[in-house]
C-alpha cells in the first residue's frame, strides 16, 4: 500500500487586473475504497472560503470567489494519499453481457454511461469492435481487448491534440495522449452498451517507464457484472494498480476538470500547471506545462487547468 505526496499547482497570470473570479475545483481525492487520504492542504490566492459539495458523479467539488482585483490566481493542492486498490485477480472475468444487462436496466446512471456520443466515424468504431469481440464474450475480456487495441494501434504523441479535440479527430489522427485514448475507449465500450466513465487523476510509478507518470493522467472505468467499477488504462495497456490516484469521474473530461471558472475583465492570461509526486523511497518526479490563453474582449473564460492530460 504505497503512499504518495502530490503537489498540484495551477497558476494563472494576467497582464492587467481582473476581478470577480468564480471557480470550480475538483482536486480532492475521490472517495472510494481504493485510496485513503492521509492529509490534504489547499492554498488559494487571497485565501477565499471554499464551499464544498458532492456533485452528480459523487466527486467532491469546491467552489470559491475571488472578488478583489488581482493579476494572478494560484491554486496549490498538497495531497498525501495511500492507495489500496484491489488486485486485478478480483475482477470477474467470467461474467457475460447478459448478466450486465440485468444489472444496468434499473440503474439510471449506468444507463446514462452506456450511451455513446453522436459521432461521424461510426465505421471506425465498428472496425474496432469487430477486432475485440470474443466468440463467447466476457465483459472484462472485451474491455481488456479494447484497451490493448488502442494501445497497439494509436500512437502516443504529445502536443497534437487539445482538450477540445473530438473523438472523430482522434480516430482520424490515430494518435494523441491519455485523454484522447480514454475518450476513444469510452466510445467503443458505450457502443457495446458497457457502462464506462472517464477518470482524472495521477499515475505515480517510480521509474517504471509508464507513459504519463508523475503528471495529470486519465483512464477509464468499466462496469463489470458481479464486481462493479474496474479501472483500466489504455495509455499503458494495464488494469489500474496502486500507482493510480483518482481525483474525479464523469462522462468525459468536462465533468472532471481540476480547475475551471470565469472572471470579469479584458486580459491576456498565461496558465501553467505544475505537478510534483514524491515517493516513499525519497524519489521525486516533477513536471510543468505552460499554455498561453488567447485574448478575449469582455469576459474571458478560464480554460480547464488540466490542459491535456499526459
Amino acid at each position: 500500500m504505497p503512499i504518495f505526496k502530490i503537489q498540484h499547482i495551477t497558476k494563472y497570470l494576467y497582464d492587467r487586473n481582473v476581478h470577480e473570479s468564480v471557480n470550480e475545483i475538483k482536486i480532492f481525492s475521490y472517495q472510494d475504497n481504493s485510496q485513503e487520504v492521509l492529509q490534504h492542504d489547499l492554498f488559494i490566492t487571497g485565501s477565499p472560503e471554499v464551499f464544498t459539495y458532492t456533485d452528480y458523479w459523487s466527486n467532491k467539488t469546491g467552489v470559491f470567489n475571488l472578488l478583489p482585483p488581482h493579476t494572478e490566481l494560484i491554486v496549490d493542492s498538497r495531497l498525501v494519499v495511500r492507495t489500496i486498490a484491489a488486485a486485478v485477480s478480483a475482477i470477474n472475468f467470467d461474467a457475460h453481457f447478459n448478466e450486465m444487462e440485468s444489472e444496468v436496466s434499473e440503474n439510471l446512471k449506468l444507463i446514462e454511461l452506456s450511451k455513446p456520443d453522436a459521432i461521424l466515424s461510426k465505421n471506425a468504431i465498428e472496425t474496432i469492435i469487430q477486432s475485440i469481440k470474443e466468440a463467447e464474450p466476457s465483459v472484462a475480456i472485451v474491455v481488456q481487448n479494447c484497451c490493448e487495441y488502442i494501445f497497439k494501434h494509436f500512437q502516443y504523441i504529445k502536443g497534437i491534440t487539445t482538450i477540445e479535440t473530438t473523438v472523430d479527430e482522434i480516430l482520424d489522427k490515430q494518435a494523441g495522449v491519455c485523454q484522447d485514448f480514454a475518450h476513444v475507449m469510452l466510445q467503443v465500450l458505450r457502443t457495446l452498451k458497457v457502462p464506462s466513465r472517464y477518470v482524472s487523476g495521477y499515475i505515480c510509478p517510480n521509474k517504471n517507464g509508464l507513459r504519463g507518470e508523475g503528471a495529470t493522467h486519465a483512464w477509464v472505468e468499466a462496469w463489470i457484472p458481479s464486481y462493479g467499477w474496474a479501472g483500466i488504462d489504455p495509455t499503458n495497456n494495464v488494469w489500474v494498480t496502486n500507482s493510480h490516484v483518482k481525483l474525479a469521474v464523469g462522462r468525459n473530461f468536462n465533468d472532471c476538470s481540476p480547475v475551471k471558472g470565469t472572471f470579469k475583465g479584458a486580459a491576456r492570461q498565461n496558465l501553467s500547471v505544475f505537478v510534483s509526486v514524491g515517493y516513499e523511497d525519497g524519489g521525486m518526479f516533477e513536471e510543468i506545462n505552460n499554455v498561453l490563453v488567447a485574448d478575449e474582449e469582455e469576459v474571458p473564460v478560464q480554460i480547464s487547468a488540466q490542459m491535456v492530460p499526459q
